[in-house]
């Protein structure tokens, strides 16, 4: 066999051997060095390819895909800095819990650390924000496929096994580095894993049944992308107790008619008043999924430390930031769903939240019938939203979506990157989760942010794409007005407000999208109902930071008094 023949071999087993684990999604940054493997993806049948130029923008696309469809996504690139550019994806990827296989393409042994061209040290290059990496061996005469074989299928495991997360497999190629396309591969002696299913113990059901027998109980839900099955609105249902859905559960849409009372949207506003989060303090609290966006609801536990506080995880690196947990049982909530309950839930309980979350409602009607704000223009963008995906951005979007996404029987199933909190590749994570649901992708995101990730526009123009963008351009980082550096008037727009005074007509030219501007609800409300013309729409909508504060302030304020008169 010739060099060219090796290398063939090589790379074939390298997607034949990722096909038979389970990837069936892969995003290439085209570059030379990768040249081998990303010929062998974009020919393997049973691997769907994505391509993105910008490593940072492919990183974040490749997480969405794997966040969406909740399977290992494969990730290339070359060799250098390429590869250092993917860091910000693995790092949201790693505390977000989001498979993903990290593949880079390195220089042979002999070209490292001697100044050759595009040479970094690439040995575990992302440190402990993968879960594993290994260095591969060089295709060669003689290639060692059954090792490779069985460190790829270690690799898919790995990202797949709870906790989820990224993996990285570092690949040195020597030159040439071309392919023979119609070599043919013979596959044998692949490996087979057998999951070993959980399966709750009867010590923790017994333990449960007897903490889901408490009358003043709260059901938290944090992010969950999957599905809601049926089984757990059947148990909800059953448990009669309170539900505090973060927006990223995914319980607050698609809900039940006779849940709607349930299923509590508000709890960030009403938590927010001492004297009525005193009156709800909870005996008992169980948790599924990480802790919500929501600072009241972290301080509310923190304050009550409940008796037994209760944590449903896969993983033993359960989520605690506040340390108030008392128990965990490290299991999938999905074992939640068939377990038999005795309930004894308190209905003046649950009434408390019922009819303060209505209170919330009839506030915030008419304080959006009277006030205009980034919250009101962001409530009106979520009424319009159903059968479609929404993507939200880090910062002041994900608490709008808390405050403003009320609970609904419409079909909106909402993401955002919360493992790291940061608002860099949001635009390109959006993309990824559209192309994994291949359903109409909307996102709500900042000015700052969109700039950090206008690149992953590029998406559109390599894929097909179904993309509506509302950025609300507030001229500069809106959430700092909300925080104690507002109070500092001193380098407060320089280091912290960053006006760029920054439009984006121009981009949305650049990269062929639709462009619209709104600055009314009647007017955002009009944008949205017009039929989308080309695969990404950008809607601007031009708003006040000083008056977003103000008129946010004002929300609370009435909230207050509502609940002081009600409590």
């Amino acid at each position: 066999m010739t060099n060219r023949e090796f290398l063939t071999e090589y790379v074939s087993t390298f997607t034949h051997s990722l096909m038979h684990a389970g990837v069936k999604k892969a995003v290439i940054s085209p570059g030379s060095r990768s040249t081998p493997l990303a010929y062998a993806f974009m020919k393997q049948e049973g691997i769907e390819t994505y391509r993105q130029i910008d490593e940072r923008s492919a990183g974040f696309y490749a997480l969405g895909l794997a966040k969406a469809s909740n399977s290992p996504v494969v990730l290339i690139c070359t060799s250098g800095t390429a590869a250092a550019n993917y860091f910000p994806a693995i790092v949201e990827a790693y505390y977000a819990r989001v498979p993903l296989l990290v593949i880079t393409a390195d220089r042979p042994h002999e070209l490292r650390e001697v100044g050759a061209p595009q040479a970094i040290n690439q040995i575990n290059l992302f440190g402990s924000h993968v879960k594993w990496s290994a260095d591969l061996p060089l295709p060669e005469q003689g290639n060692r496929l059954d090792f490779l074989k069985r460190h790829l299928g270690r690799a898919a495991a790995m990202a797949e096994s709870a906790p989820k997360g990224p993996v990285h497999l570092n690949v040195p190629f020597r030159e040439p580095l071309g392919i023979d396309f119609e070599q043919p591969y013979e596959s044998d002696r692949e490996l087979y894993r057998f999951e070993s299913g959980q399966q709750m113990t009867d010590e923790a059901a017994g333990f449960l049944r007897e903490v889901f027998s408490h009358p003043r109980g709260l059901l938290i839900a944090g992010e969950n992308t999957a599905q809601i099955s049926s089984g757990q609105w059947e148990f909800i249902r059953r448990l009669g107790w309170p539900v505090l859905a973060d927006p990223l559960s995914n319980l607050r849409s698609n809900v039940p008619d006779d849940l709607m009372d349930v299923i509590v949207d508000s709890y960030d506003a009403l938590l927010k008043n001492e004297k009525f989060a005193d009156s709800v303090a909870p005996d008992v609290v169980v948790r599924i999924g990480p802790q919500p966006v929501s600072k009241p609801l972290s301080q509310f536990l923190a304050k009550n430390k409940p008796a037994r506080y209760v944590v449903i995880d896969e993983s033993p690196l359960f989520r605690d930031p506040q340390s108030a947990v008392t128990h965990h049982i490290q299991q999938h909530s999905s074992v939640l769903w068939e377990l038999s309950l005795e309930v004894k839930a308190s209905k003046h309980y649950l009434e408390q939240w019922i009819k303060a979350g209505e209170l919330v409602r009839q506030s915030m009607s008419a304080h959006c019938q009277q006030e205009l704000d980034e919250g009101v223009l962001a409530k009106a963008f979520f009424d319009e939203l159903d059968g479609c995906d929404l993507t939200v951005s880090s910062s002041m979007p994900i608490r709008d979506a808390d405050t403003y996404f009320q609970s609904t029987q419409r079909d909106v199933r909402i993401y955002a990157n919360r493992g790291a909190n940061g608002i860099d590749g949001v635009v390109s994570t959006a993309f990824g989760i559209q192309a994994a649901n291949q359903r109409p992708g909307y996102l709500l995101i900042g000015d700052l942010a969109l700039l950090h990730d206008m690149n992953g526009l590029l998406a559109s123009k390599l894929q097909a794409a179904d993309l509506t963008i509302v950025v609300m351009n507030n001229d500069g980082g809106g959430i700092f007005s909300y925080l104690p550096q507002s109070k500092e008037e001193r380098y407060y727009e320089e280091l912290f407000g960053t006006p760029t005074g920054i439009q984006f007509k121009a981009a949305a030219d650049m990269y062929d999208a639709e462009y619209f501007s709104a600055k009314t609800v009647d007017e955002l409300q009009s944008v949205l109902r017009t039929p989308k013309e080309k695969p990404v729409r950008i809607i601007e909508v031009e708003t006040n930071r000083s008056n977003n504060v103000t008129v946010h302030r004002k929300l609370w304020s009435r909230l207050d008094e509502g609940l002081n008169t009600w409590n």
